[in-house]
């Protein structure tokens, strides 16, 4: 049954921060050792783009963050190079890490046992505010690992639900170091075309919900409204849509997904989350996007996908406009 009066109405009501997330991934290796990083030196290529977020006012925006989600070479740069500016220029603007590790470092305990991982406490010693968890480059990572280990395990229905439920729990002991280390954190999910089944749209609802419940629940299990309220954003990524040659998915499709994860966390957890779209947020779909009543921002990797394919800061100046207007 759905919800009814008040509680259906919060799924709509104006969100007072539009999120968006850039993921820059490893972009910090250059061209012609197979990145997009047009410098030789990472460090100066985000030192350039903080400068020209600046320039173009992307740090002025009200009622926006625009938050980066970098790789850990290009963190220090970049907050470094952010704090230059004053404050009224860089308001709206965020640095955050692409994931963190699933043990923390403790005081009297484990104080540096994490060689290769990033530990909670060393993403928040770097100034980090955010960080990504269960982005499904993550995900299909842990899955491949351990499909290494038992090359079955994903060969049936039951087999993928139980690798599907452990990497849920390792995504969940990632959350719970991020969150008390006072990280903000996007959360990441998302079917795939196996979780969708076949048939017409009516009838893979049932089976893409179950999925979508099924990494809500697991990956936030243990935590209450007082944790995770205004510090948890979900990303939603159609991750059979995402890649070259593949069709993103339509508006309505996209709001009855966002709706049935407002709708899960307001009865699961008692309240309502932002909700990103996680499949690629570009000048072409943000007008579409933002029209959208249950999502609240989007997730940006490159801005530029033919000629010089990349990242620049202009492109992204002129993505948020076309969501903002």
């Amino acid at each position: 049954m759905g919800l009814v009066g008040q509680e259906l109405n919060q799924l709509y009501e104006e969100v007072s921060m539009k999120q968006i997330f850039i993921n820059l991934k490893r972009f910090d290796v250059h061209r012609s050792l197979g990145g997009v990083c047009p410098f030789e030196r990472g460090d100066e290529w985000v030192e350039w783009i903080v400068d020209e977020c600046i320039n173009y006012e992307i740090g002025k925006l009200e009622g926006v963050r625009v938050s980066f989600m970098l790789p850990e070479s290009l963190l220090v740069s970049a907050v470094k190079r952010l704090q230059i500016y004053p404050e009224a220029e860089r308001k709206s603007l965020a640095v955050g890490c692409q994931g963190v590790f699933r043990e923390d470092v403790v005081v009297g305990g484990n104080f540096g046992a994490f060689s290769t991982n990033r530990p909670a406490a060393a993403a928040k010693s770097l100034n980090c505010s955010w960080t990504m968890i269960g982005h499904s480059e993550e995900r299909n990572d842990k899955m491949g690992i351990i499909a290494a280990y038992d090359p079955g395990s994903l060969h049936s229905n039951m087999g993928r639900q139980a690798v599907n439920t452990t990497v849920d729990t390792i995504l969940n002991q990632e959350l719970k170091c991020a969150l008390n280390r006072g990280l903000n954190v996007l959360f990441c999910i998302g079917e795939t075309a196996e979780d969708r089944g076949d048939g017409d749209f009516n009838q893979q609802k049932p089976p893409i919900k179950a999925a979508l419940k099924a990494q809500l629940l697991n990956g936030l299990k243990g935590f209450d409204k007082n944790q995770l309220k205004g510090r948890l954003v979900i990303g939603y990524e159609p991750v059979w849509a995402i890649g070259p040659g593949k069709t993103p998915p339509g508006s309505d499709y996209i709001a009855f997904v966002s709706t049935y994860i407002k709708e899960t966390v307001l009865r699961e957890f008692n309240f309502v989350p932002s909700v990103v779209y996680g499949g690629g947020l570009k000048e072409e779909n943000a007008g579409i996007i933002a029209k959208i009543d249950t999502i609240d921002g989007g997730l940006v990797a490159l801005t530029r996908f033919t000629g010089e394919i990349g990242f620049y800061p202009e492109d992204l100046r002129k993505i948020i406009s076309k969501y903002l207007e």
